[in-house]
């Protein structure tokens, strides 16, 4: 390496001798220094398309873009890649893990029975609708990318797994995403936002079972006996959160909270977050499966005490933690890598999720009764994928199942399908829906 593209924060001294003898704490205080720009970076951003009535983690995942290759890189001395060295990237890399896991424990704990139970019959349709319509598409599309895609990192993909992830990629709704449209602009207590709500959560449910099989997928590598064996110890699980660790943690919460122990209580559900991500790796399935069904399993009541003293705490965390996960995906999306040809595959790409998810809620809503444009409006809300999408994104990245050209595209289509939401919603007052039966609250 030579000094020209030495790290911009690896002190006065820099060449290959310096980086070479760089000390632990020198590393460490080049991480730091990289969290600190990266948070700033998304806040500055956030904010910005905040003001431009779009949710603020699009500002946060183009911080993420605009620190990587795609922007930071292409001024001269390579920038990017100054700011954030080859020996700094895996560190930033587990921190990012672990906001992930720690966000998907927030996502499963979010999803709530009564947000389904007004409309339970309505938004099961609408969900499975609008998954099988965009998986059944985003399966379509596969062989025509599979041939450009097949290899990554010098191995070769199965045609199968592909085809299957690249389903699951298009079928994602964007929970918290959509909550905070919603809040934004005064929908949430409207028919279509209650319907909306319930149908993503349900949505999201069935997002992660198809990302579990994917993984399935690639750990058995074609052969079968691995993945029934994946199967089963991921059903095995699957029951053991169900039927064990639900009473178990229900207790806990319902004794600790009234000793007030909310600590230890909160220290115990981080930890066990983190095993349960790391027991599902280590079944076979990714890490972020087993947060979400910790999360999933953990009681939500006394409602008001976990709020304030748990799932606060646990927002702040991710709120200081989730740039690092959005720089981390900005490093692996490269537009300069793309050809003319991808350029067209990537507008494909774009019109076949949005066609999968619109025509998939719009359907079963008109069937049900509602209007044109509360169908319409409920098939744009279905179509953001925004963070969600991106979580999926990176565990194809991890799995070995996307190459950079890919998973630029993807990127691109989580953050279009995200931003058009806003603009082509109707007013609350052209829609004059009646309000639901019971309230809903969302984190937003």
């Amino acid at each position: 390496m030579t000094a020209s593209a030495a790290p911009l924060l690896s002190g006065p001294a820099t060449g290959e001798v310096h980086l070479a003898a760089r000390s632990a704490d020198m590393v460490t205080g080049i991480m730091l220094a990289d969290i600190a720009v990266v948070i700033l970076a998304g806040l500055v951003l956030g904010r910005l398309f905040r003001a431009l009535r779009q949710p603020a983690v699009i500002g946060e995942i183009t911080a993420g873009i605009a620190l990587g290759p795609s922007v930071l890189g292409q001024f001269p001395g390579d920038l990017s890649q100054r700011l954030f060295p080859s020996d700094i990237r895996p560190l930033l890399n587990g921190i990012s893990q672990v906001a992930l896991v720690l966000f998907m424990f927030v996502v499963g704990w979010e999803f709530e029975k009564r947000l389904v139970r007004p409309h339970a019959g309505l938004a099961a349709s609408v969900s499975l609708s609008s998954i099988a319509v965009a998986f059944g598409l985003g399966v379509a599309l596969a062989p025509v990318l599979y041939p450009h895609h097949s290899t990554v990192a010098g191995h070769h993909i199965s045609f199968a797994t592909f085809a299957v992830f690249l389903g699951t990629a298009m079928s994602v709704t964007a929970f918290p995403v959509l909550a905070r449209i919603l809040n934004d602009n005064r929908l949430l207590d409207t028919r279509v936002g209650s319907l909306a709500l319930a149908s993503a959560a349900v949505d999201d449910v069935l997002a992660w079972c198809l990302l579990a099989y994917v993984s399935a997928m690639v750990t058995a590598d074609g052969d079968y006996a691995v993945l029934v064996r994946t199967a089963g110890f991921g059903l095995l699980f699957t029951a053991g959160m169900l039927l064990v660790v639900r009473p178990v943690l229900s207790a806990l919460v319902w004794r600790w909270a009234a000793a007030e122990r909310w600590g230890p209580l909160l220290m115990v559900l981080v930890s066990g977050t983190l095993a349960s991500a790391w027991l599902t790796s280590w079944i076979g399935v990714h890490a972020i499966f087993g947060a979400f069904l910790f999360g999933f399993v953990t009681p939500r009541e006394p409602a008001v005490l976990l709020s304030v003293n748990v799932r606060k705490p646990l927002d702040d965390m991710s709120l200081v933690l989730l740039p690092v996960f959005f720089v981390v995906t900005g490093l692996n999306v490269d537009f300069a890598a793309l050809t003319a040809g991808d350029v067209s595959a990537m507008l494909l790409i774009i019109a076949v999720a949005c066609a999968g998810k619109l025509l998939g809620a719009i359907a079963p809503a008109r069937l049900a009764g509602l209007g044109w444009r509360e169908a319409k409006d409920l098939g744009l809300l279905m179509n953001t994928r925004g963070l969600t999408e991106l979580v999926i994104l990176n565990a194809a990245m991890t799995l070995g199942v996307l190459d950079t050209r890919m998973f630029t595209m993807m990127v691109v289509m989580a953050l279009v399908t995200t931003a058009m939401a806003a603009p082509l919603l109707s007013g609350r007052d052209a829609l004059r829906a009646t309000t639901p039966k019971e309230p809903t609250a969302v984190r937003s």
